[in-house]
């Protein structure tokens, strides 16, 4: 199809260019007029972040195909503040309603759009008005309290000088709402994250992903997407010039396939070109031939005898296995006149950060290899990339790129050495962006987890004993999962006295997407199997749960289950807190808590059984009185 001309009134200013008809309006703002104040999140109208206004009307551009702005009124973030930040913009600043920033030029124009709509429009109208944005890291209440204070100073009920002022706790910035140095520029859209960045003579990057799960690669023939017009490398794990493997703890995983895939989504092959529809199509142009093998999906698969092995140095597939011992648990169970076990699930989650994976490489006039991605670990994956690369470390240097939500997700390397690679194969620069899809489909996840937790207590609600199991998909490469499981097994037990411990963390290999840091980082798999289990334990005692916990909570002087003593402990004034904060006074005793107490009172220790555990049944707990 021929080229689109595009006349239009854009930010002010009147712009003739010509657009390829696959355009989107937001491919057009962002790739052809450099405004990239508007921001891909999803690709799907889902996520705001690309909001616009089109003839005043707040619009989704990545849903407009560009043919549509002929003859439009365009109105982008980079409009609002072109001398001095408008008024929303200065409120956003004031509240702190800005983090990573990626959301916040698409919430600030859907914001506009709101006090457009409606001036006095009151708090719930503004949640509704703004609900067709999406933000990962303020939880809201901050982007809410910037528009009210906005809507305030527009209608007079408040100074506008109150956007100005600063506060300060008797002079000192500590404990005062500070605001953040870099609001301006991401309140604005300034801030260039690595997807919008730019460098002269760049290519673009597209990969070649797996669509099996587990296979062996028997060919892969790159021959006629090298030989494409426009398209300048194309390169495969062949192409690594030094040790290709890399991950936090092991390095197993390599840049790009060698011999065969672990998981859907892998990464094969690598193509630079002239443009990202040349990219892709001369994906289409290699050909590859797999032998598929079998797959485990499940930790149990993977434990099994005779299951396939995805990496020869763990031949039963663990990846790392914690254990913590404390004392005599038998002992400790024979004390116990209550004792409960329950097995805990948990699913994996997505990080689901608003920017997606980028990234922007280089070799400077120095022979440097430079890149510029949103790592969470920039020197750890320097180090990596100066093994694979076969260079001094001092010529290989990471820029960290402002970071559009992480929350543990861009602290492994995935796409880093590919781009190093061919920004020394073509010597240019190359970028890289993922979609919504890819990222989703390639990147870490949180660990899924199957938690058995045997707990022994007296009636008074002491812990005498635990045993406690967890098991984690590590997924198909190691990444952070070592990291995982020793958080798991030091918080795991929770800030709780326990006498008698017994603390087993495993993660396994399997063939799903692999699973890496997530906030908390194996804390909260563990400590939602712990925490869960002090409440059906107190219920079953007829306890309070806050009781339950200021019984065995460690006070300054315990030590820790891995023997570390506290010289201070703050879970008493934390409990007390929120005991008051909540209008907790006294959990209500359940009947059947209290029938259990009249059964099992101080000095009557009758030997019964209370339920039934059904095995491989998770939900199902059983309570023995001794």
């Amino acid at each position: 199809m021929p080229d689109l001309r595009i006349d239009a009134i854009i930010n002010g200013r009147k712009v003739s260019r010509t657009a390829k008809p696959w355009q989107r309006l937001i491919d057009f703002l962002r790739e052809d007029l450099h405004l990239t104040g508007t921001k891909e999140g999803c690709g799907a109208g889902e996520c705001g972040t690309c909001s616009v206004f089109v003839d005043g009307v707040l619009v989704k551009s990545c849903l407009m195909p560009v043919a549509k702005a002929q003859g439009a009124r365009i109105d982008t973030v980079e409009s609002l503040g072109r001398n001095e930040l408008s008024v929303l913009q200065k409120a956003f600043h004031k509240a702190g309603a800005s983090q990573c920033g990626y959301c916040i030029p698409g919430m600030v124009m859907a914001a506009t759009s709101a006090l457009r709509a409606n001036p006095f429009a009151d708090r719930e109208e503004i949640k509704e008005r703004l609900g067709g944005n999406v933000c990962r890291c303020t939880g809201y209440q901050k982007i809410v309290d910037a528009v009210e204070l906005a809507r305030d100073v527009v209608n007079g009920r408040i100074s506008a000088t109150a956007l100005e002022e600063e506060e300060t706790a008797d002079g000192r910035f500590i404990g005062a709402n500070v605001r953040r140095l870099d609001a301006p520029s991401k309140v604005s859209g300034a801030l260039k994250y690595a997807g919008d960045m730019v460098m002269a003579n760049m290519l673009h990057v597209q990969v070649l992903r797996s669509p099996h799960a587990h296979a062996r690669i028997v060919s892969l023939d790159i021959s006629e997407a090298a030989a494409m017009d426009g398209v300048e490398a194309v390169i495969t794990s062949e192409d690594v010039p030094g040790v290709d493997g890399f991950g936090v703890f092991v390095h197993d995983q390599p840049v790009m396939a060698r011999g065969k895939v672990r998981y859907v989504g892998e990464a094969v092959a690598a193509v630079a070109a002239e443009d990202v529809v040349t990219a892709r199509r001369a994906l289409a142009k290699i050909k590859v031939v797999y032998e598929p093998l079998p797959a485990v999906f499940s930790v149990e698969e993977a434990l099994r005898p005779g299951a396939p092995v995805l990496h020869d140095y763990a031949p039963d597939n663990v990846t790392k296995h914690i254990p913590v011992r404390v004392g005599d648990v038998a002992r400790g169970f024979a004390e116990s006149d209550l004792i409960v076990e329950q097995v805990y699930e948990t699913q994996a989650v997505e990080h689901a950060y608003l920017e997606p994976e980028a990234g922007l490489a280089h070799v400077d006039a120095d022979g440097v290899v430079t890149i510029q991605s949103p790592s969470q670990n920039i020197t750890h994956h320097r180090h990596m990339l100066a093994r694979i690369l076969a260079l001094p470390i001092n010529k290989v240097r990471m820029i960290m790129s402002p970071v559009g939500g992480g929350f543990g997700g861009k602290e492994d390397m995935i796409y880093q050495g590919m781009l190093a690679i061919l920004a020394i194969k073509t010597r240019r620069p190359v970028r890289l962006v993922f979609t919504r899809e890819e990222s989703i489909a390639s990147t870490a996840k949180r660990h899924p987890s199957k938690t058995t937790l045997k707990m022994g207590l007296t009636l008074d609600g002491r812990i005498r004993a635990v045993e406690f199991n967890m098991v984690c998909d590590g997924g198909a490469y190691g990444l952070s999962t070592e990291g995982v499981m020793r958080k798991a097994a030091i918080l795991g037990a929770g800030p709780y006295n326990i006498p008698n411990l017994k603390m087993d963390t495993y993660g396994i290999y399997t063939n799903n997407t692999p699973s890496g840091a997530f906030r908390s980082f194996g804390a909260l798999q563990a400590q939602f199997a712990t925490e869960s289990h002090l409440d059906i334990c107190a219920e079953r005692l007829g306890i309070d749960p806050f009781e339950i916990r200021r019984i065995n909570a460690m006070r300054p002087g315990s030590k820790t289950h891995t023997k570390q003593p506290l010289k201070s402990a703050s879970l008493l004034a934390a409990l007390k807190a929120v005991a008051q904060a909540s209008g907790w006074e006294k959990g209500p005793p359940t009947s059947r808590g209290e029938a259990r107490r009249d059964l099992g009172g101080p000095g009557n220790r009758p030997s019964c059984t209370l339920g039934s555990r059904i095995d491989g049944a998770p939900g199902q707990a059983r309570d023995e009185v001794a």
